[in-house]
């Protein structure tokens, strides 16, 4: 059965290219020009995923947003002309599981969407203690991370930061919340933590720590796990 992706978005040039390129990759496309259309579609046909411009002619595509999520979990990728860092960091922080700038190309939009609807359907129970990339093997229970069969060794911090990576994985994840999460309130502008057990944790985990593939720094934003 195709998944269903809902794309919302007022150009109709952009929809139609969605419409052609999902339906191509083999996904059952629905497009629709606003907001309030958009939340009533999305509660009859329960999309897969959601593709979201910011700048809807009935509402602010933050606002869809935050109505959305407050009955749906489904992963949402914002599509928008806005570049400001601030505006990105709304809309991760409001919800959203990834945000690509337009113009965009195709081909990244696709692998995003196939790692968020991957990361939806794998980690949505957390039935399993263990998180898989890959060579790259973390178990929750046992707290040992293992890299071609060899075990890491990690600080506590380090697994908590690489463990959360990992659940969160294809998602952008921002400075704010991270640090929220591994070390507390009062931590969100801590960025230099981050940064430091990032850079430890490239060492350990990535092939080349300067050039990495698994650890993506999302500049300004945050970080991405890719696996």
């Amino acid at each position: 059965m195709k998944e269903t992706i809902l794309i919302i978005d007022d150009d109709s040039a952009i929809r139609k290219l969605l419409e052609v390129s999902l339906s191509a990759a083999g996904y059952h496309p629905i497009a629709i020009a606003s907001g309030k259309e958009a939340l009533n579609r999305a509660a009859i046909d329960a999309p897969a995923l959601v593709l979201l411009d910011l700048g809807l002619p009935d509402m602010d595509g933050k606002e869809f947003l935050s109505r959305f999520r407050e009955w749906s979990q489904a992963p949402v990728i914002v599509l928008s002309a806005r570049s400001h860092e601030s505006e990105k960091i709304a809309a991760l922080e409001g919800g959203c599981d990834d945000y690509l700038t337009k113009p965009f190309g195709t081909g990244e939009l696709l692998a995003r969407i196939k790692a968020a609807l991957r990361r939806s359907g794998s980690h949505g129970g957390d039935s399993s203690s263990a998180l898989l990339s890959d060579n790259l093997s973390l178990d929750i229970v046992s707290h040992t991370v293992m890299l071609d069969n060899q075990e890491l060794k990690l600080t506590p911090k380090e697994f908590d930061l690489l463990k959360i990576l990992m659940q969160n994985s294809g998602k952008v994840l921002t400075h704010a919340w991270l640090l929220k999460e591994i070390w507390g309130i009062g931590y969100q502008n801590e960025t230099h933590y981050l940064r430091v057990f990032i850079n430890q944790l490239r060492q350990k985990i990535e092939t080349d720590s300067t050039r990495p593939k698994r650890i993506i720094t999302e500049t300004g934003i945050g970080y991405r796990f890719v696996g």
